[in-house]
């Protein structure tokens, strides 16, 4: 929209072939940002990126890789001319394990896109262009799960849990530079892979899967989950200027299932 609320300003949203992704990249072009969608998966994330419309573009990269990254925040300062907002989207559930069946591979795969591809994100948009023009959002995404914890999910919720404190650094290394780092922490998003996950534990416990989906939402206050939008409302008025003295703040948006304070 003209004069939207995040009008002039450029974007990179990675993990944007599915889920979240898009409907963020989707609400930032209607509210006048420019963005760059980054997916490994590139027919997804240029189906994306061409339902935004004209103001946004599509690359394939993977944020585990530091070559990639390198590029993927270059493409953007030349495609749209700076980079205002990094949301560090990009995320990986692992594979479901006890500790005691706990592989490298598998802790070392889910930290790397979880909380590795975070950092390098971060580096480069201050390097290649927040750092020099002294303004710029970053946004880490989160999970409740690394809040209160999860069996078979140590590889999940200690990298989620870690993306809270990587929030927390940042923000009192480039406030005085003018930036702010926030991270919003979700619970459950009704996304398919959300739902794969409900019908798997439903399956582990011999019952179906509206039994589980009402086991999970009986532990939030509203009896509710988020949709992609909810959760992409709260990235879009952290990305704006009208949260421009919040910062290093983790944000839960979960139905009130884990309340801070």
């Amino acid at each position: 929209m003209p004069g939207g609320r995040l009008a002039g300003k450029v974007a990179i949203i990675t993990g944007a072939g599915t889920g979240l992704g898009p409907v963020m990249a989707k609400l930032f072009v209607d509210h006048g940002a420019k963005v760059l969608l980054v997916a490994r998966r590139e027919q997804l994330v240029q189906e994306a990126a061409a339902a935004c419309g004209p103001n946004a573009a599509a690359m394939r990269a993977d944020v585990t890789d530091e070559d990639d990254v390198i590029t993927m925040v270059a493409r953007a300062v030349e495609t749209f001319g700076q980079v205002d907002v990094m949301c560090n989207n990009a995320a990986v559930p692992g594979q479901d394990l006890h500790v005691w069946e706990q592989t490298l591979e598998n802790w070392n795969s889910t930290f790397a896109v979880d909380i590795t591809a975070a950092m390098l994100c971060t580096r480069e948009v201050l390097k290649q262009s927040m750092l020099e023009r002294r303004s710029g959002v970053i946004l880490n995404f989160s999970s409740s799960a690394g809040l209160r914890g999860q069996p078979r999910k140590t590889h999940y919720v200690t990298a989620k849990a870690s993306l809270r404190a990587f929030t927390k650094a940042v923000a009192l290394e480039v406030g005085p530079h003018g930036i702010r780092c926030n991270c919003l922490v979700p619970g459950g998003i009704e996304t398919e892979l959300w739902g794969n996950w409900v019908r798997r534990t439903a399956a582990e416990r011999g019952v179906d899967y509206e039994t589980r989906r009402a086991e999970l939402l009986a532990g939030t206050a509203l009896r509710d989950i988020s949709k992609p939008i909810d959760i992409a409302n709260a990235a879009l008025f952290l990305a704006s200027d009208e949260s421009r003295t919040i910062t290093g703040q983790s944000i839960v948006v979960d139905a009130g299932g884990y309340m801070l304070g």
